[in-house]
């Protein structure tokens, strides 16, 4: 493979076409953006409703394996893939997520794809973008305030001090921040009481932010949300305390999708960003309908592996949405295969066949997984350096043996060129309709159920377990009108159980239940399971101690 520089060395080299340009190629008009600088803008909200009689592309999702620390290159293969669709004539177009700065800073780095299959401009899409983060957070925060300031003027919903569910968020690794005791220091400063912090990408507002399809499905949507309840356990909710309005107001430009380009000047829309191992971790509705009305082909992207990011997009967005997707691209690399065959990240470097052989069980239920929900699959395998054809071919020969096509791509050292072949294949399984898309579970089954058939269905799981109070708020859930609601498990990335060391593909374990909370304005309950945190930390040594600005005033350590 040959020599390639840094993501941001290759990103801060690229010659960035105007945006103007970018969205000629989609048909967008210049007066229908809202420019950003010279190379970032968001779409209006007049333009995507004149959209509403044009007929859909073909919606393709890429998920990948249970990621491991060597990690598999996700983003990179949507945008290389996206790429590749385009050098075959295939107009397409890409939506991703927009990434949180608390994984910038911290261990993952940032998501912009990587190589010669990025989305640029890459330091303003990893740091502060267009400002939809922000307003997120602000928007979330200003239910706090509001909240804690009318408990203050005399309650007069009569709000339960020690039922107040509705935390504080932030964009970033904190871990002093996930427990505290707020308005300490006397009268003026309120009513003291235990709260804490959650990423920002975890708030309910950036779900709903990611599932609402205009203005008016935001502001009802925002008003639904239940902050906490009075002493006679009666729900009280944002629109209680007057504050959809104010949010949506903060939300009102964020909402547009964001238009930039990829290094091989391809359009992008980047919009929302919920983690999937805590939310439902897909880019925004808006975006991928409006992408739907202006290309042949949308290729999207779902968080953390398929047993994760997929089954949120299958059951939640999809679900939500009525979208039906044609296709899933599964990625692939070796060094995660071996490292789910219990090879030592040192030594993912050295040809290990019966390794990769032993780690091919985790895609084996990866794809079977895919298969559930009535959606074809094929294998992408994001090729590396250390890679051997040995190790390729081990893994394409496996696939085949399942049924599945695999291909080696070599976007990150090839752009879409690297692509190529799995794009034609790609198009082939599209263009002969095969996909049945079906959620895993109905509306109407109990709300245990639902939980309990994601665990034994795709995380090999005996059962799931919960103690009583667990198991009472189920009930009460379905009591209040709730049971409809699809669920978003919430649990580690980095095994099918709730236990990070468990690789490969762990059978007949136990998926404890911590908690479950009601998100009422996205719709849908977020059950906790094991140790899973919605405040992360920084690691021993985080990324930021490499960032900095140089002296011409360029950004250098982002990766």
């Amino acid at each position: 493979m040959p020599e390639v520089g840094s993501d941001i060395e290759i990103a801060r080299a690229a010659t960035l076409k105007p945006i103007e340009e970018i969205a000629q190629k989609l048909d967008i008009p210049p007066d229908a953006l809202y420019r950003y600088g010279p190379d970032k803008a968001k779409v209006s909200y007049d333009f995507i409703n004149s959209l509403t009689d044009r007929p859909n592309g073909r919606l393709i999702l890429v998920t990948a394996m249970t990621p491991t620390p060597a990690g598999e290159g996700k983003t990179t293969m949507t945008v290389g893939l996206g790429d590749g669709l385009n050098r075959i004539g295939k107009k397409t177009l890409m939506c991703l997520r927009e990434p949180s700065l608390g994984p910038c800073f911290g261990m993952k780095g940032g998501a912009a794809g990587g190589g010669y299959a990025q989305v640029v401009p890459m330091e303003d899409i990893n740091l502060h973008f267009t400002g939809d983060m922000h307003a997120i957070g602000t928007a979330h925060n200003l239910l706090s305030a509001m909240l804690d300031n009318h408990v203050y003027w005399g309650n007069g919903l009569g709000i339960d001090a020690r039922r107040v569910s509705w935390r504080r968020v932030l964009d970033m690794n904190d871990r002093a921040l996930r427990d505290i005791v707020t308005s300490l220091g006397g009268v003026g400063n309120g009513f003291p009481r235990q709260t804490g912090f959650d990423i920002t990408v975890a708030s309910e507002v950036m779900a709903i932010f990611c599932l609402s399809r205009n203005l008016e499905d935001l502001k009802n949507r925002l008003g639904n949300i239940q902050v906490a309840e009075t002493r006679d356990r009666t729900p009280v909710k944002a629109s209680d305390l007057k504050a959809e309005g104010p949010m949506t107001t903060l939300l009102k430009d964020a909402l547009m999708p964001n238009l930039v380009q990829t290094l091989e000047h391809n359009p992008a829309f980047i919009h929302g960003g919920p983690f999937a191992n805590i939310a439902h971790g897909c880019n925004s509705v808006i975006a991928t309908e409006t992408a739907l009305k202006l290309s042949d082909y949308v290729v999207t992207e779902a968080g953390f592996g398929a047993d994760l990011g997929a089954e949120k997009f299958f059951n939640i967005k999809c679900r939500k949405a009525g979208l039906a997707p044609e296709a899933a691209v599964l990625v692939a690399t070796v060094r995660a295969l071996k490292s789910h065959g219990g090879v030592a990240r040192d030594k993912l470097g050295e040809e290990n066949l019966d390794a990769v052989r032993a780690g091919l069980v985790n895609i084996d239920r990866h794809i079977s997984n895919i298969g559930k929900f009535g959606v074809p699959v094929l294998v992408g395998i994001n090729k590396f350096g250390t890679d051997t054809e040995a190790e390729l071919n081990a893994v394409r020969e496996h696939c085949a043996g399942l049924g599945v096509d695999a291909f080696v791509c070599s976007h990150w050292a090839d752009g879409g060129a690297g692509t190529e072949d799995l794009a034609r294949r790609l198009v082939e399984v599209v263009e002969g309709g095969t996909s049945n898309f079906k959620p895993l579970y109905p509306d109407d089954m109990s709300l245990w159920d639902k939980a309990r058939t994601v665990a034994q269905t795709l995380y090999g799981a005996e059962d799931i377990s919960g103690d009583k109070r667990v198991q009472d708020r189920f009930k009460a859930l379905e009591d209040g009108g709730f049971g409809h609601f699809p669920i978003c498990m919430a649990k580690t990335q980095y095994s099918f159980s709730t236990d990070p060391t468990l690789r490969g593909a762990p059978s007949g374990h136990v998926v404890p239940i911590r908690e479950v909370r009601l998100n009422a304005g996205a719709e849908f309950l977020v059950v906790v399971c094991g140790d899973v945190m919605t405040m992360p930390g920084l690691p021993r040594k985080p990324a930021a101690e490499d960032i900095h600005v140089n002296a011409q005033g360029e950004v250098e350590g982002l990766f």
